[in-house]
């Protein structure tokens, strides 16, 4: 609001120059020149940026937990490099990795729900160091440090009737998988048979990018029988936190490709009991 002597003060002036400035419309410049007129305060009854209960700050709201930060997450047990507030693009968790027999991609990060993504989680388990636990139901995968800590990844599991539980061990494991979809596969989806070829051991796609094993596979074994379930890569990462599979266990490349290096010939996995199966 201006003050009253100021106004005085450019009336004083104005009536000096009068004289001086023989076009009405000059003086009325001169006028707004000198003295500007006053910025207008907006009312706050019809302001809403005034209004506090718009302010998101005070907003009561609780935030979608999907995108809030783990509490537990401890990013030197994952990957030094991630530090909160930096663009996961820019981590080198899960940037293209170009080292590899064939280029892995970087993730398109708006593809995947930030909840499902590598973390290093608080997880108390009898389990020793070294164990795989899946949990179907929240399609997440733990690999068991010890200590009350796990790995923890998002994965994609199998769809309604596909699902499976129990106890196995990894028997084998594989980088950059040939894929041979089995028979009862192939009889239910016929258009698979377009994208086979003759392999050492049978119909089947080559590994690479195009393979749906993606860039490693752990192959489960319960005793001396191949359970036909494996623990894989993927190159369709929009999947992973959805229920859409064949029974098999999916992974971002850059997961499995981790949790590939972690997990010894031998290792337990505990595939628990979905509670919707």
């Amino acid at each position: 609001m201006w003050d009253n002597r100021v106004f005085a003060l450019c009336l004083v002036v104005i009536s000096a120059s009068a004289s001086a400035i023989p076009d009405r419309a000059a003086a009325q410049d001169c006028f707004l020149f000198l003295c500007p007129p006053p910025a207008q305060r907006p009312d706050p009854r019809s302001d809403p940026r005034s209004d506090p209960r718009s302010d998101p700050r005070l907003d009561s709201r609780p935030a979608d937990p999907r995108l809030q930060p783990d509490p537990t997450y401890e990013p030197r047990d994952v990957a030094p490099s991630y530090r909160p507030g930096v663009e996961r693009q820019q981590t080198g968790i899960y940037g293209p990795v170009a080292s590899e027999r064939f280029p892995v991609p970087a993730v398109p990060m708006s593809e995947v729900d930030p909840n499902y993504l590598r973390r290093a989680v608080s997880f108390p388990s009898n389990e020793p160091p070294g164990t795989v636990i899946i949990d179907p139901q929240a399609h997440y995968l733990y690999f068991v440090q010890g200590g009350g800590r796990a790995i923890r990844y998002g994965i994609g599991v199998g769809r309604q009737g596909f699902g499976w539980f129990g106890v196995a061990t990894i028997r084998t494991k594989q980088e950059w998988p040939d894929w041979y979809p089995p028979k009862e596969m192939i009889q239910r989806q016929p258009e698979l048979k377009r994208q086979l070829s003759t392999l050492q051991s049978g119909l089947g796609v080559a590994g690479g990018p195009g393979n749906p094993l993606g860039a490693r596979a752990l192959y489960l074994w319960q005793g001396n029988k191949d359970t036909l379930y494996r623990i894989h890569g993927t190159n369709e990462p929009s999947t992973i936190g959805q229920s859409v599979s064949s029974g098999c266990i999916r992974m971002l490349n850059q997961d499995v490709i981790d949790l590939y290096q972690r997990t010894p010939l031998g290792a337990k996995v505990v595939v628990l009991r979905s509670r919707v199966s």
